[in-house]
């Protein structure tokens, strides 16, 4: 029963709705048949009132148009997830492996800032300058319309008027005034309208339709692409605020939101991007510090964003900058945000300009070795373009104190060139590398100077450390030496130190081979060859290990660089880059093969990991007893009175290193490489000349060119515990040098005699000529093999 009557009830309702309707269709027919009868009138009073009522409708049915696309459509709209996730283009970091900053990089430099970051006084500013109605209107203040509009029609007709007068025929010229948006709408210009307004004042239509075609025969191409851009920012604007406010739940919210995003994205000039930017770059005045009475700092910003070609102060343009400030102050005071004696106050403070500080890092060589490094091992994944939107940050293996300690060695060590040759100031160049032993972690990179030809250095200037690629002279001697270890050799095995020729290839002369200091010391020992770096001896070495077998010592050490296939490659007649010859030198000191690396890991702007390094080690392949015997070698050239670096044998250097000096062809460079021991240790390499390959000068060996840099970075490092103590060598092998030392005991040369002579090192196919007078030796001159010394004491051929 109640369901019948409910339907009865139903019914009656439709009917007295579809009754009403029916009325008002009558009523409207009514009304058409008049209107219609009224326009088919002949009188010259209904001609006129009809074309004047055409002339009406198209602005009405324009405008009607144009309400319903700006506040209605909602087709073809860009995506809003970047703008709503709050990540733009920010400063890429790089820090070092304690987390300090080594560089800040950025096309767009930018510091994102909440909206409770925002000091007040600069909200007022920017409320006074560019928005008083922001938190009230719904993106488009419609009730500053017509001021705008009105603007836009006296400053066109000037312009017109100016440009007909010059054409001498009339001329429509539309100009939009400066002013009128609300911060919604600069903030989606900015954003999603970048291009469109890039591109607005060409003389190409942006999107040819057929009515852009015929606003654009009345007002020209730019004004009808401007207007176009200004519709659509309006257009977007409502449809981000009302976007906003359903995703953050409140207006307020909203526009808290959509403010914070403005003082982040909005341009204030000189590459700056948001308040924070602009501050520390205008004051050296980080944001969250300002109070009330800096409101006169919080003006200037704000009135930037008007024009920042006109308003962004520079110490050539201060006035219009001044005079735009002091209006904001009057609007800030007008508006009741700050008092009429603060805007007084403040418009008499003179304009205090920081000074520009370039792009710079103490580690420019450390930035590009990275970012390549990066790059190479993501596979082109991440990339320096990201880093320089911010979107990814680099942690890097290098310590800041040991880089710091890197360039202050680096460049007293080329003053003191420089004070020797006054004449090359300004133009000498070094390089220096220092690995960490266990792992081949890169701790410090120097690839140059710090100022160099009246320049800092740049993170794009050339690294010498690893881009350059010179002969290693005599630092790639050890190479040798091991290998004739890893084969029986021992380091009290004579070795022959005389006149040597070796092949240098069919059709070309052999080629003699002298010493530094032009003496020749006959038989000696092969711990004294390497110590004096005896170029005669080494090259004896080579020819009954052979030569192949060096190379592949040198490859499998660290040296990635093709070694030419010449007996000159072992006094170091091939280019390496410094960073492989210090790791070969670390794989010695260490035991373990590694690769070097400078990139610990990175991560994206959420701080999750992107990459991360693990790096691979492994034994040395080479019998444990050439390794040591190799590292007491080494050590030899320190402490024997006549090895190339016994200058770093003193009380002023109480740290215990290993290393040898270089010198290349006509002390065309001055190398030095050395490490501490084991693991723990770190592995310093030093290069010293120039970038044109000029001489040094007489006498500027590795031992005095190079070797007190690589002290100075030793000593600082490890006296001021950057790295910890300096671990010890083992005392069997300081003990076998002091023994050395010594002299040979009556009972060793007992027991020497007594002992049974050990199987040959087999010579390879290399046949080195030789004569201990010095004269040239006949072609068919023996070859000669290892011998241990005889009860006599006299080596045999």
């Amino acid at each position: 029963m109640l369901v019948m009557i409910g339907q009865e009830a139903g019914v009656r309702a439709q009917g007295v709705v579809f009754e009403r309707v029916r009325a008002l269709f009558e009523v409207a027919q009514i009304r058409y048949a008049r209107v219609a009868d009224w326009m088919r009138g002949k009188s010259p009073r209904h001609i006129v009132l009809r074309a004047a009522a055409g002339m009406l409708m198209v602005p009405m049915v324009a405008g009607a148009a144009l309400l319903q696309h700006v506040k209605y459509d909602r087709v073809d709209l860009p995506d809003m997830e970047p703008l709503v996730r709050f990540e733009p283009p920010t400063i890429g970091h790089l820090y070092d492996a304690r987390g300090e900053v080594l560089l800040e990089l950025a096309r767009e430099y930018r510091w994102v800032v909440r909206y409770p970051e925002i000091p007040v006084t600069l909200r007022e500013a920017v409320l006074a300058a560019e928005d008083k109605n922001f938190f009230s209107h719904g993106g488009v203040d419609f009730g500053a319309l017509p001021r705008v509009a009105g603007k836009a029609v006296l400053r066109s007709a000037a312009a017109s008027r100016r440009v007909s007068n010059e054409s001498g025929r009339l001329r429509l010229k539309i100009v939009f005034p400066q002013g009128g948006s609300t911060l919604t709408q600069q903030l989606v210009r900015g954003y999603f309208l970048a291009d469109l307004t890039k591109d607005e004042d060409l003389n190409v239509l942006q999107r040819p339709t057929i009515v852009a075609r015929a606003m654009a025969a009345v007002l020209g191409v730019p004004a009808t692409n401007k207007l176009r851009r200004k519709v659509e920012e309006m257009r977007l604007s409502l449809w981000l605020e009302e976007d906003f406010r359903r995703r953050f739940g409140s207006q307020r919210a909203a526009k808290e939101q959509i403010l914070a995003r403005y003082a982040s994205f909005i341009y204030l000039g000189n590459g700056r991007y948001g308040f924070s930017a602009a501050s520390e770059y205008y004051f050296d005045k980080p944001l969250e510090t300002y109070q009330t009475w800096d409101a006169d700092k919080a003006a200037l910003l704000a009135g930037i964003a008007k024009s920042p070609r006109d308003y962004a102060p520079s110490p050539h343009n201060l006035d219009k900058p001044r005079r735009r400030r002091d209006d904001v102050l009057q609007l800030m005071a007008r508006r009741g945000f700050i008092s009429a004696d603060l805007a007084e106050y403040c418009t008499r403070a003179p304009i205090a300009l920081a000074r520009p500080q370039a792009v710079k890092t103490e580690a420019p060589a450390v930035v590009k070795n990275a970012m390549a490094e990066l790059s190479r091992r993501s596979e082109g994944r991440l990339t320096l373009n990201q880093f320089a939107d911010g979107r990814i940050r680099v942690h890097t293996t290098v310590d800041n104190r040991v880089q710091g300690a890197v360039n202050e060695a680096l460049e007293a060590g080329l003053l003191a060139y420089e004070q020797r040759h006054p004449e090359a100031k300004g133009l000498i160049q070094g390089s220096v590398v220092v690995l960490a032993n266990r792992d081949a972690r890169v701790l410090a990179e120097a690839g140059g100077r710090r100022v160099f030809r009246n320049r800092t250095t740049s993170y794009t200037d050339f690294n010498r450390a690893v881009e350059s690629f010179r002969q290693p002279g005599s630092a790639l001697k050890p190479v040798v030496y091991l290998t004739a270890l890893a084969r029986g050799a021992r380091l009290d095995t004579s070795v022959y130190d005389e006149p040597i020729a070796v092949p240098m290839g069919r059709g070309r002369p052999a080629k003699w081979i002298g010493n530094y200091d032009g003496e020749f010391k006959g038989v000696i020992s092969m711990r004294l060859a390497l110590a004096e770096s005896r170029n005669c001896a080494t090259m004896w070495i080579v020819e009954q290990v052979g030569l192949q077998p060096v190379l592949k010592t040198a490859h499998d050490l660290g040296i990635q660089s093709k070694l030419l296939p010449y007996p000159t490659t072992v006094l170091g007649a091939s280019e390496v880059n410094l960073l492989e010859l210090a790791n070969l030198y670390r794989a010695i000191a260490s035991g373990l093969v590694a690769e070097p690396y400078i990139v610990d890991r990175a991560t994206d702007a959420s701080a999750r990991e992107v990459y991360r390094r693990v790096p691979e080690v492994r034994p040395v392949a080479l019998p444990t007893s050439a390794l040591e015997a190799m590292q007491e070698g080494l050590r030899s050239v320190v402490r024997l009175p006549s090895g190339t670096a016994h200058a770093l044998d003193s009380a002023r250097f109480p740290i215990a290193v290993m290393g040898k000096t270089g010198t290349t062809s006509d002390f065309r460079d001055a190398l030095f490489v050395g490490s501490t021991y084991g693991p723990r240790g770190i592995t310093v390499a030093v290069r010293v000349g120039f970038d044109d390959n000029r001489e040094l000068g007489a006498k500027e060996t590795g031992g005095r060119a190079a070797l007190p840099i690589f002290r100075d970075v030793m000593l600082r490092v490890y006296r001021e515990g950057v790295l910890g103590s300096a671990p010890p060598f083992p005392r069997d092998l300081e003990d076998g040098i002091d023994r050395y030392l010594r002299g040979p005991d009556p009972e060793d040369e007992a027991a020497l005699a007594e002992a049974v002579e050990p199987e040959l090192v087999q010579p390879e196919a290399l046949t080195v000529a030789m004569h201990p007078s010095g004269s040239a030796a006949p072609a068919a001159a023996a070859q000669a093999t290892f011998y241990t010394p005889s009860s006599t004491g006299r080596e045999q051929r």
